[in-house]
């Protein structure tokens, strides 16, 4: 299941601004992540081509069941990370941004080691916003 960092993102994005608003259109993507609109339409389109979403009749964007899987994923890494490093003394702001990176990077043994170590601490799991 792997795909290219920056579709991670746009699947990332589109979960947060569904579970933000309900609905998500490519204005909310080009807005929340500060890119053009004919660079997101081009990302969306391949997207669709690649089975990550679909776009209804209304331009509603959803995640089918494979984006969906890799949002969450991504989402996951993302705000737990996030927040082991922001328990770890990081200011929030350079916590969202190293998790941004590292989301996409760091392999499924390691990030599952994290997981159960941030856990067994009793450490916070979840944060509102994303990258």
């Amino acid at each position: 299941m792997k795909i290219q960092e920056s579709a991670e993102n746009y699947l990332e994005t589109i979960l947060v601004l569904r579970n933000r608003h309900g609905s998500v259109h490519a204005i909310d993507i080009a807005n929340e992540l500060s890119f053009s609109k004919p660079s997101v339409s081009v990302a969306m389109r391949n997207l669709r081509e690649n089975g990550y979403i679909t776009v209804d009749s209304s331009n509603n964007i959803s995640l089918t069941p494979q984006g969906l899987v890799i949002a969450e994923t991504i989402y996951e890494r993302h705000t737990l990370i996030s927040n082991w490093l922001i328990s770890l003394g990081v200011s929030p702001e350079t916590a969202a941004e190293d998790a941004c990176r590292m989301e996409h990077v760091i392999s499924a043994e390691s990030f599952s080691a994290i997981k159960q170590h941030v856990l067994s601490k009793g450490a916070p799991e979840t944060e509102e916003s994303a990258s």
